[in-house]
C-alpha cells in the first residue's frame, strides 16, 4: 500500500556506542546529571525503550502495545523471528505503528490494508489481531519468504507503490524482534510519565480483561491463571509442557514483555518473571532484580516459571 501523506511520529533509534576510558567517565558524568535533573524535574515523560546489543528504539506507549501486539500473534501461529521482523517492518512504513483509522484512499490500520482490495471490512481491519493475521496469510503463502530480501517478502504481501521503503526500517524491526520474542531479556521497558500504577485513569485493572487479551493474542494454548497473590494473573512460561530451559525462559520474557507494553491500557501495577521485575511505581528504574525477602518485599522471587502480571487496585 502507498504510504499515508502524513504519518505520525516514527520511533526514534540510537545508535551502537563504542567505548572508551575517556568516553565512560562522560558517560558516569551524563548519567550523574540525569539523576540530578530527575530529582528537579520528576518523573520521565510516559514512553518506551527497547534496548539490546548497544543500540536503542524509542516508542511511544502506542506503538509497544501495537507492536507486542502482532509479536504475540506471530507467537500463537509458531511462526519464526524472521516472520515478525518483516511484519514490524512493514507497519513501519505503513503507519509508523500506528492503528490509523485513515490513510491513503481506503487504505487502513496498522498496515494500511484496504477493504476494497479485499482485506476485510474497516472494523476488521482496525483491529490489530485480525489485520496481524491478515498479513501473516499473507506472508505464509510466499515460498521461501524466511530466506529473501525483507523488501521483496513484504512487497509479496503489500504490493506497495515505494517497495524499496521497506528496507529502511530492518535495522529497527529486527531490535524489536529480539525483544518481543524473548530472544533479549528484559530489553523492552516503559515508563508511565508519573511513577504511579494508576496513571491509567486512577481506574482499578481487570485481571479478566488481562486474561483474555493474553488468550486472545497468544493462542487458546495459552494457560493463564488466577495467582495465589492479589488481583495477579500467572502464565506458564512453557505452555505446552516439557520445553527445554532456554525455550521457556524466552517464551516468559516474550510473555512479560507483552504485559509491560501494554502495561498503560491494561492498568498493570507490576510484572515478575525470573527474579526480576517491573513496577509501575517505579517505571523509570527499568526491570530491577527482586529482593529474595530482603527488607521492602513481601515475598521471595519464585522461581516456578510463572509470569505474573498484577493489575492496580
Amino acid at each position: 500500500m502507498p504510504t499515508p501523506a502524513k504519518s505520525p511520529k516514527a520511533p526514534r533509534r540510537r545508535g551502537r556506542r563504542f567505548l572508551t576510558a575517556s568516553a565512560g567517565l562522560l558517560l558516569l558524568a551524563a548519567a550523574g546529571y540525569a539523576a540530578y535533573r530527575l530529582a528537579e524535574e520528576g518523573p520521565q515523560p510516559a514512553g518506551c525503550t527497547v534496548t539490546a546489543n548497544g543500540d536503542a528504539l524509542d516508542l511511544s506507549r502506542d506503538q509497544a502495545a501495537n507492536a507486542a501486539t502482532i509479536a504475540a500473534v506471530a507467537a500463537s501461529r509458531g511462526l519464526p523471528e524472521r516472520a515478525l521482523t518483516i511484519a514490524l517492518a512493514t507497519s513501519l512504513q505503513e503507519s509508523r505503528l500506528r492503528n490509523l483509522d485513515h490513510g491513503d484512499r481506503d487504505s487502513l490500520g496498522l498496515f494500511q490494508q484496504r477493504p476494497s482490495q479485499g482485506w476485510g471490512t474497516e472494523r476488521q481491519i482496525l483491529d490489530p489481531v485480525y489485520s496481524s493475521n491478515e498479513f501473516f496469510d499473507g506472508l505464509v503463502k510466499v515460498d521461501g519468504y524466511t530466506r529473501l530480501p525483507l523488501t521483496v517478502a513484504a512487497q509479496r504481501v503489500q504490493k506497495s507503490g515505494f517497495p524499496q521503503a521497506y528496507a529502511k526500517h530492518e535495522a529497527d524491526a529486527s531490535l524489536l524482534s529480539a525483544a518481543l520474542t524473548g530472544r533479549q531479556n528484559g530489553a523492552l521497558s516503559c515508563t508511565t510519565g508519573a511513577d504511579t500504577a494508576d496513571s491509567a485513569g486512577g481506574r482499578p485493572g481487570d485481571t479478566a480483561q488481562v486474561t483474555a487479551r493474553l488468550t486472545r493474542e497468544f493462542g487458546s494454548r495459552l494457560r493463564p491463571r488466577t495467582d495465589a497473590r492479589p488481583r495477579t494473573v500467572a502464565v506458564p512460561s512453557s505452555p505446552a509442557g516439557g520445553a527445554a530451559a532456554a525455550d521457556r525462559n524466552r517464551h516468559g520474557w516474550e510473555l512479560a514483555q507483552w504485559a509491560v507494553a501494554h502495561a498503560h491500557e491494561l492498568k498493570v501495577e507490576q510484572v515478575s518473571f525470573g527474579g526480576m521485575r517491573w513496577r509501575a511505581a517505579q517505571s523509570g528504574k527499568g526491570w530491577q532484580r527482586q529482593d529474595p525477602g530482603g527488607k521492602g518485599s513481601s515475598a521471595a522471587a519464585p522461581a516456578d516459571g510463572l509470569v505474573r502480571i498484577t493489575v492496580a487496585r
